[in-house]
């Protein structure tokens, strides 16, 4: 039977996910099928009104991908994989409910996308890093991730933010938009509960009507391009320079 990668809990209406797959939470085809189920509970669940993502630990939210795994997959199940992971973040994307990602720690390349693909972002005061470093290991930013960073924020940092790979800081984060509020860790959770509490102390079938509205274009982009997309990704990941690249990062995993 597979090991428990994440804690489910519910504060009143709020259920609250926490990856817990060691310190670093990488993503790999256990935690996909995990927090897709986790997801799909709560989306069918009339006595959960929001859902708060976050970490079982202070360190990191999420490194992403599970390099030194997914590095040997043949080509085709690692496509299964890539696809998987696709079709959970737009399951989180378009959720019908008020989603906050409180951010612990770290949160990089697709850990980072996961708190892309909720409604809000919450991030611990510190040393905490987020960006989407995918360049740097010479793959693409994931087509989904692109979407929706050009929705929330300006085009000329998005640019930036996939052409360059860096890394910001909390406070950096928030300047950019990247995320909503800063808060100290202790308050962190307590504060990501009380926003989707606010935002579900509507009418549910009003807030999953604007969040359509707002979630629809972007989703119909994604789903007419993906397939390509998906392509193009896996292309450059079995390319012997992202193979090189690859190999580098698990040196330092």
């Amino acid at each position: 039977m597979p090991e428990k990668v994440i804690k489910i809990k519910q504060h009143d209406e709020i259920g609250v996910i926490k990856l817990s797959r060691g310190i670093i939470n990488a993503i790999d085809p256990t935690l996909l099928q995990q927090l897709s189920e986790a997801l799909e509970s709560i989306r069918l669940n009339p006595d959960i009104r929001g859902l708060v993502l976050s970490s079982s630990n202070e360190k990191f939210f999420s490194i992403g991908f599970d390099i030194p795994y997914l590095y040997n997959l043949p080509e085709a199940e690692f496509a299964s994989f890539f696809h998987s992971f696709n079709l959970l973040c737009q399951s989180l994307y378009t959720l019908p409910k008020p989603t906050v990602a409180a951010l612990t720690g770290h949160a990089t390349a697709g850990g980072f996308i996961l708190a892309l693909c909720c409604d809000q972002r919450i991030i611990a005061e510190g040393r905490k890093l987020i960006g989407l470093n995918e360049i740097k290991l010479g793959v693409p930013v994931p087509y989904i991730a692109e979407c929706i960073s050009r929705q929330i924020i300006n085009g000329r940092i998005v640019r930036e933010i996939v052409e360059g790979g860096g890394f910001y800081s909390s406070d950096e984060a928030l300047r950019i938009g990247l995320v909503n509020d800063v808060r100290s860790p202790e308050r962190l959770l307590s504060t990501a509960i009380e926003k989707v509490k606010q935002l579900a102390s509507h009418s549910p079938s009003a807030f999953a009507a604007i969040k359509h509205s707002r979630t629809a274009e972007v989703e119909e982009k994604i789903q007419a391009n993906l397939e390509e997309r998906e392509r193009t990704f896996i292309e450059n990941w079995f390319s012997r320079e992202a193979r090189q690249l690859l190999k580098e990062a698990i040196s330092k995993f």
